[in-house]
């Protein structure tokens, strides 16, 4: 939930006690520097009614850098990259690896490479865990489901067009959401 009021001010809810450079920290880690650079007032900006100024992306990584403030024993990301190019994913990805490293992370993903370096991977059917494993582990399973949404996915990252990258992400979109989703889990100390 986003309120009505500065940037700054919906990042430090997060955390109420940390410092303003806890928050840009807190933002850099979260890919938000380039998206502050481009507002008005940079961190004094409004973003307005549930954050009605700021994309989906800007949102999200909103999100994400309130649960680094937060710096809580167990992270829930729920899709957190989901409304994120391909770069920023990879990017915010590489900060949550750093900030899991400490903690229970639950990563709820339809992107599989967004989870492809978790402990543990839950492939999930109709409600029931159905295959659970690395990475390595579920590729090996020769008639698996993970094995055929990443080759799925794989062939609409490296499609040759735009258009066809919009119909391979339909395409993984509705198969995932069909099939499976891949919850992954890294635990404390690891």
């Amino acid at each position: 939930m986003l309120f009505n009021a500065s940037l700054f001010q919906n990042l430090h809810y997060g955390n109420l006690a940390a410092s303003k450079e806890a928050v840009v920290e807190a933002a850099r880690l979260a890919q938000l520097e380039r998206a502050i650079e481009r507002m008005p007032r940079g961190l004094d900006t409004l973003v307005g009614e549930r954050g009605l100024k700021l994309s989906g992306g800007e949102r999200q990584r909103v999100s994400i850098a309130r649960s680094l403030l937060k710096n809580a024993p167990i992270l829930l990301c729920d899709e957190a990259t989901s409304a994120l190019d391909g770069r920023t994913e990879a990017d915010i990805m590489s900060s949550l690896k750093l900030l899991a490293r400490s903690k229970t992370t639950v990563l709820v993903a339809h992107r599989l490479a967004s989870v492809k370096d978790a402990d543990v991977i839950c492939v999930m059917h109709e409600g029931r865990v159905v295959e659970a494993g690395t990475h390595s582990d579920l590729l090996a399973l020769p008639l698996g489901k993970y094995r055929a949404m990443w080759a799925l996915q794989d062939r609409h990252d490296h499609a040759a067009t735009p258009a066809a990258n919009a119909v391979a992400a339909a395409a993984t979109t509705t198969a995932t959401a069909a099939a499976a989703a891949a919850a992954t889990t890294t635990t404390a100390g690891k």
